[in-house]
């Protein structure tokens, strides 16, 4: 059922992210009078889930779902329509249009993707507000650590000053501020001592392959809240509100030591140690099959207060227009990491299972309309990018038109778009065959 819902949200997504992008270039083109004989959602080889025509344009949705398209009247496309080309061009194709208006057609998706962004945040905002864990908040019992962070320099109980000499005011930034700035250093309070790290070459590599952001975590104490049915630790005589404060005499100070130390006794029994009041008691339980003992512990809440930040529409609009800029800049940044020979982020480039995976396994609104977001961003930049077959690529040849006063010749931009195919296909396989790898692993 969580893999039904990740798809479902997915191909949702999807669809919402290519109609958009498509109605971008449809609108522009009808704007300056170009025949759209096709509006398309989702690839259709061989046949159509469902198709009609209304006036000029062919409406229909395919069966492949790996994007969309229009087909717009004398263009070269990935429909190779050679026979319309070798004909005289007629008034309402896309090569008898001026130059700035065939660039305007072709930027109309990325500019509507762009503002559906814009609009999600904008909404987003207002309704939901923002809500983080400032990182001085979560410096109060000071950071946990697994083996990534500690092989970075990090320790329990450290306090994070600052990466690169610059505060991250919410917490759950740090791990991608690291990562998209390539930081070289850290500098934490350790001991009360102010203490610059320095970052080892190759771990923000590590960081990247390990997906996610849980490498440090805050800190808080392991407090009963409530326990499961037939809970091992409740059988064993804890009680609510009881602290552990260790495993076996392994000293633990936070609920995320616990859950790490703890499946290495799944089936055993260990000694859980907790505080009770004013008493320290050391109680035998069995530790399940699945390395857990059945208790929750307090909400994170309960120890730390999270900034929160409500919009009314108006306010939202400034807020949603930069936070779209913002998602733009790091995403750009995420790019230039591909060719990074430190991180070598071009290891962990994904397809469609990595995407999928981004959802969260229960549909959450919230989520859903931020991740869409991010992915319209994603579209937008990728689709600009120089490579013929793209949006981007079209863009190219139409500057150099501008700029040189000649078209490409029409055999040229065959060859072109065939290239870009081939392209496009070799990224496509690359990043789903990643994927599949990464299954086996």
């Amino acid at each position: 059922m969580e893999i039904l819902i990740k798809v479902l949200q997915l191909l949702l997504s999807l669809s919402i992210l290519v109609v958009f992008h498509e109605m971008g270039h449809f609108v522009a083109a009808k704007i300056f009078k170009t025949r759209v004989e096709k509006f398309y959602l989702f690839f259709n080889p061989w046949f159509s889930i469902f198709k009609f025509k209304k006036g000029d344009t062919e409406y229909g949705m395919g069966w492949l779902p790996l994007g969309g398209y229009v087909k717009i009247s004398g263009m070269i496309d990935e429909s190779m329509d050679k026979e319309q080309m070798k004909k005289p061009p007629e008034p309402h194709e896309f090569r008898s249009k001026p130059a700035w208006q065939r660039l305007i057609i072709m930027l109309g998706g990325v500019i509507v993707n762009v503002i559906l962004a814009m609009v999600i945040y904008v909404f987003m905002l207002s309704i939901w507000g923002e809500q983080y864990l400032p990182t001085s908040e979560a410096n109060k019992y000071g950071i946990t650590v697994d083996s990534l962070a500690y092989e970075m320099g990090l320790r329990n109980g450290d306090k994070i000053i600052s990466i690169d000499g610059k505060e991250v005011e919410d917490f759950s930034k740090v791990p991608v501020t690291l990562i998209l700035d390539e930081a070289k250093s850290i500098q934490v309070i350790r001991n009360e001592k102010n203490v610059n790290i320095e970052i080892p070459k190759g771990s923000l590599g590590k960081l990247v392959k390990k997906k996610t952001p849980d490498f440090i975590s805050v800190g808080f104490p392991f407090e009963v809240s409530k326990f499961t049915k037939d809970s091992p630790a409740e059988k064993a005589g804890i009680q609510l509100d009881d602290k552990i404060i260790g495993i076996n005499g392994k000293q633990i100070m936070y609920f995320s030591e616990f859950v790490r130390e703890i499946p290495q006794y799944k089936g055993q029994e260990a000694t859980i140690t907790v505080v009770r009041k004013m008493d320290t008691l050391d109680i035998p339980v069995q530790i399940s099959e699945q390395g857990t003992i059945g208790a929750y512990r307090k909400d994170i809440k309960e120890y730390f207060t999270f900034k929160e930040k409500n919009y009314n529409f108006l306010q939202a609009i400034p807020a949603g227009v930069l936070k779209a800029y913002k998602g733009i800049g790091d995403y750009l940044k995420q790019l230039k990491l591909l060719f990074s020979p430190e991180v070598k982020a071009y290891e962990s480039v994904g397809g469609f299972i990595t995407i999928g995976s981004i959802f969260p396994a229960t549909w959450d609104w919230q989520q859903f309309w931020r991740l869409t977001a991010f992915l319209s961003i994603m579209l937008a930049i990728l689709n600009v990018l120089p490579i013929p077959a793209l949006d981007g690529g079209h863009v190219m040849f139409l500057l150099y038109e501008i700029i040189a006063g000649r078209k490409p010749s029409d055999k040229f931009m065959e060859y072109a778009q065939v290239a870009g195919m081939v392209i496009l296909f070799a990224l496509l396989i690359w990043a789903n065959g990643n994927d599949v790898i990464r299954l086996f692993k």
